[in-house]
């Protein structure tokens, strides 16, 4: 069984968000934006088995997904970009999501989060070879 990632989570630290935002294509101006209210998200999951519901709270949006492991759900990209979504296990503490876009061309996105022994939670994203990683901790 998996432990459990459900919590209120407050953001540590950040790495290569802007290079991924880049890596999307996004527009400098946005970029700019994004990196700033990205820069203290709220992140609420609640986890029931393989069942999860995350919602991510900045001062510009708020996403919100709900999936259970194994089975393909909507969501978007990093930059609002509609795909396909599949999330499965790839450890105890670990899941990892492909996506696909649903039209359009751009980088292979997906993303990672993982549990660490100390309890803290690493969410990854991923386009193409360009890796953003963030660190989050139990508020």
């Amino acid at each position: 069984m998996s432990k459990n990632f459900s919590g209120n989570w407050k953001m540590k630290s950040s790495e290569n968000f802007d290079e991924l935002l880049k890596q999307l294509d996004v527009g400098l101006l946005f970029r700019k934006i994004a990196v700033k209210a990205a820069s203290d998200p709220d992140v609420e999951i609640k986890q029931n088995g393989e069942n999860f519901y995350i919602k991510t709270a900045t001062t510009v949006r708020t996403t919100e997904i709900r999936f259970r492991v194994g089975e393909e759900f909507e969501e978007q990209t990093v930059d609002g970009r509609p795909c396909k979504s599949l999330v499965r296990w790839t450890g105890e503490n670990k899941m990892e999501c492909e996506q696909r876009l649903l039209k359009g061309e751009g980088p292979k996105t997906s993303w990672t989060r993982e549990l660490t022994s100390d309890d803290q939670l690493v969410l990854t994203m991923t386009a193409d070879n360009v890796i953003c990683t963030r660190l989050y901790v139990r508020k």
